[in-house]
């Protein structure tokens, strides 16, 4: 009889630790994470914050600031400036970015937005960041290369 119980008990013991364990490990703590690029580039240093909640990204805030501390996707003059050009601005593109993760839940299915491919490519470097971040429950900002 001990040894039955014996085996039941470690048996529960290890599923219980295989549950545990096995989902903190790939899982993303609820919170905010925060990841921005190191450098300004032209100005602008573009930035990603999310917000996890039960293991799921349920807001994004994809953008970039000035040293001062303006958003871009409020600057009127370099909207009307990039559109005509690349046919997107940052209001749009950064929308665009944010709006695809959220649906899809994976940077690997977010398609780069024509006219904004270097933002784009900023934008799953800094994903990846802030997931990492969410990963480990790290609420420092993630600064990236």
């Amino acid at each position: 009889m001990w040894k039955k119980n014996r085996i039941v008990w470690l048996a529960t013991i290890a599923l219980c630790l295989c549950l545990t364990g096995c989902g903190s490990e790939k899982g993303m703590k609820n919170g905010y994470y925060t990841a921005e690029m190191k450098e300004y580039d032209y100005g602008w240093k573009e930035y990603v914050c999310i917000f996890v909640k039960n293991n799921t990204i349920v807001s994004i805030e994809f953008n970039a600031k000035n040293a001062s501390g303006f958003i871009k996707a409020w600057d009127n003059a370099y909207m009307e400036n990039m559109k005509p050009v690349s046919g997107t601005y940052p209001n749009e593109y950064t929308r665009l970015y944010g709006s695809r993760l959220l649906e899809s839940q994976d940077i690997e299915e977010v398609d780069v937005v024509s006219g904004a491919t270097s933002s784009g490519g900023n934008f799953y470097k800094l994903v990846n960041a802030a997931v990492e971040q969410a990963r480990e429950g790290n609420s420092e900002v993630a600064v990236v290369e």
